[in-house]
C-alpha cells in the first residue's frame, strides 16, 4: 500500500501555503503549523506567556467552547490523499481529538468568507495522541483549496501536513511555463533512489536554500546510475531546461542527461526517447541553463545523473500543445 506521505505537502510554506485564520493562538502562533522543517524543542525556553513551542498552541478553554480551529490556504490546490497532525513535543497539552474539513474557493477571499463557506468533512472527529505523528488517510476525489483543522477542546499541534496531488487551474498554464513545476501539475512518477530526500523537492518553487531542499540519493556501489522521471503539466514542446546543482559541492553528479518521453506507453522503451540534453559534464553548485533543440512534444522527461549525486531544482520551460491545453480546460470546467 502506498504511503500517502510520498505525495507532496500541499499546505507547506515551500509552496506558499498560509495559515489565514485561527480561533486562538495565545501560547504559540498559527504560522508554525506549515513550516517545512520538523518541530524543535528547548526545555529552557520560556516567554511572558509561558513555555515557547514550535507549533500552534491555544489557551485552556474556560468559556464553555468545545473546540479551537485554524484555516490553511493550500499553497497548491489539489486532491488530498492524507493528513498528518503532528503533536511533536506536546505531551500534557495536546488535543485528544481532531477533525479535518476542506473547501474549494479559487478566488482570493478573507477569513469572513471562509468562515461562512460550506465545508466538506475529510476526517471525522478522531482520536489524537501526544508527541506523535498522527496519520489520517483521506478518500475523496475532489479538488480543494483550503483545509480547516479543528482540535477538541484546545491544546497544541506542532505541524499540519496535507499530502496530495496538485490540480492547477489550467487557465494559468497558457504561454511558456515551467512544465515540470509542482505548482503547475508536474509530478515525479519514478525515482531510482530517495535515500536522503524526496525527489519532488526538485520541482518546488524558488531556489533551494540548502542541500536538504533538493533531491539527494545514496552513493552507488554498482555500475548503474540514478534517475527520476517527471510527468509534465501537459504534453508540450520543450524550449530550455535548467538543471541546478546548487549547494551540492562534493556530492553533485559527474554527468547528467535529460530525455523526453512522448507518452507513458513509451516509459520502458528507450528507443523512442527524444534527446533533450545529451549526456554532458555537470558542475557542482551550478545552475546549468540549457537551450533545447527538439520540436516533438513530450509528456514526460527523465533526468539521469551519473553515477549518482544531488540535484536542487529541475526546470523544463515550454508550452503545452493546443489540443492538450483545451482538454485540460474542458476537464477542469466539467468539474465545476
Amino acid at each position: 500500500m502506498t504511503d500517502f506521505r510520498d505525495h507532496p505537502d500541499l499546505a507547506s510554506r515551500q509552496l506558499a501555503g498560509s495559515v489565514v485564520w485561527a480561533s486562538d493562538e495565545l501560547f504559540a502562533q498559527r504560522e508554525n503549523l506549515i513550516k517545512p522543517e520538523p518541530s524543535t524543542f528547548s526545555a529552557e525556553e520560556f516567554g511572558h506567556k509561558g513555555k515557547v513551542y514550535d507549533g500552534w498552541e491555544t489557551r485552556r478553554r474556560r468559556d464553555g467552547g468545545e473546540h479551537d480551529q485554524a484555516i490553511v490556504r493550500l499553497g497548491a490546490p489539489g486532491v488530498i490523499h492524507g493528513v498528518v497532525v503532528d503533536t511533536a513535543w506536546f505531551t500534557g497539552n495536546y488535543p485528544p481529538h481532531i477533525s479535518i474539513e476542506a473547501v474549494e474557493i479559487d478566488d482570493h477571499v478573507g477569513p469572513e468568507e471562509l468562515l461562512a463557506a460550506s465545508w466538506t468533512t475529510l476526517v471525522d472527529k478522531s482520536p489524537a495522541q501526544g508527541d506523535t505523528e498522527n496519520l489520517y488517510p483521506v478518500a475523496d476525489p475532489h479538488r480543494y483549496t483550503h483545509v480547516r483543522l479543528t482540535i477538541y477542546p484546545d491544546g497544541g499541534v506542532a505541524r499540519l501536513r496535507v499530502h496530495g496531488e496538485v490540480v492547477p487551474d489550467p487557465r494559468l498554464l497558457s504561454g511558456t511555463i515551467d512544465l515540470a513545476a509542482l505548482e503547475n501539475g508536474g509530478v515525479v512518477v519514478d525515482c531510482s533512489n530517495r535515500f536522503y530526500s524526496p525527489p519532488h523537492h526538485v520541482l518546488l518553487p524558488g531556489r533551494a536554500r540548502s542541500m536538504g531542499e533538493g533531491w539527494e540519493n545514496a552513493r552507488r556501489r554498482d555500475d548503474g546510475n540514478d534517475h527520476l522521471t517527471v510527468a509534465l503539466a501537459g504534453r508540450g514542446a520543450v524550449r530550455r531546461v535548467e538543471i541546478d546543482t546548487s549547494y551540492f559541492v562534493g556530492n553533485a553528479p559527474g554527468e547528467v542527461r535529460l530525455v523526453g518521453i512522448k507518452g507513458r506507453e513509451d516509459l520502458d522503451d528507450p528507443s523512442t526517447w527524444i534527446p533533450l540534453v545529451a549526456r554532458r559534464r555537470a558542475l557542482p553548485d551550478t545552475r546549468h541553463v540549457l537551450v533545447v533543440d527538439a520540436s516533438d512534444p513530450v509528456e514526460l522527461v527523465r533526468l539521469d545523473v551519473y553515477p549518482d549525486g544531488g540535484i536542487s531544482r529541475l526546470r523544463v520551460w515550454g508550452e503545452i500543445e493546443s489540443e492538450t491545453y483545451q482538454r485540460l480546460l474542458d476537464e477542469f470546467n466539467a468539474e465545476r
